[in-house]
This record gives C-alpha cells, sequence and structure tokens, in this order.
C-alpha cells in the first residue's frame, strides 16, 4: 500500500501562506527606493506610499499569515 504524505497544514492554507508572504514582500517593495544623497534633500523618502501604505500592507502580511497558522483546520 502507498501511504499518503502527511504535511502539517492543508493545501488551502498553504496557498494562503503563500499569497501573505506575497503580500510581505510586496510591502517591503513599496517601502524600498532611493535615498537622501548627501547634501541634496529628497522630499520622495516621506511619501505617503512608504510611510502609510507600506507599512499598513506588511501588517496586514503578518496578521493574516499568523491567523492562518493558528487558526484549525
Amino acid at each position: 500500500m502507498k501511504e499518503e504524505p502527511n504535511f502539517l497544514f492543508s493545501k488551502k492554507k498553504y496557498i494562503i501562506l503563500i499569497c501573505s508572504i506575497c503580500l510581505l514582500i510586496l510591502g517591503f517593495v513599496l517601502m524600498s527606493g532611493g535615498g537622501s544623497s548627501g547634501s541634496e534633500f529628497n522630499p520622495e523618502i516621506f511619501s505617503s506610499r512608504r510611510v502609510v501604505l507600506a507599512p499598513i500592507i506588511i501588517i496586514m502580511a503578518f496578521i493574516l499569515s499568523g491567523f492562518i497558522i493558528m487558526k484549525k483546520k
């Protein structure tokens, strides 16, 4: 008889975890960008995309992944 592998999570949970990891990567990509160069000030550092949107996406990704890990079948 061939035994089926016993995974820790179901297929649906793995898909949601992969989506939350992709969401986390998206948040860090939105937060990245050029900085100030020496004596020249770059106002793009304080854009709402970097200061507001990216941290919200990152926090949502962490909450989603924690919720999926803790949720029972």
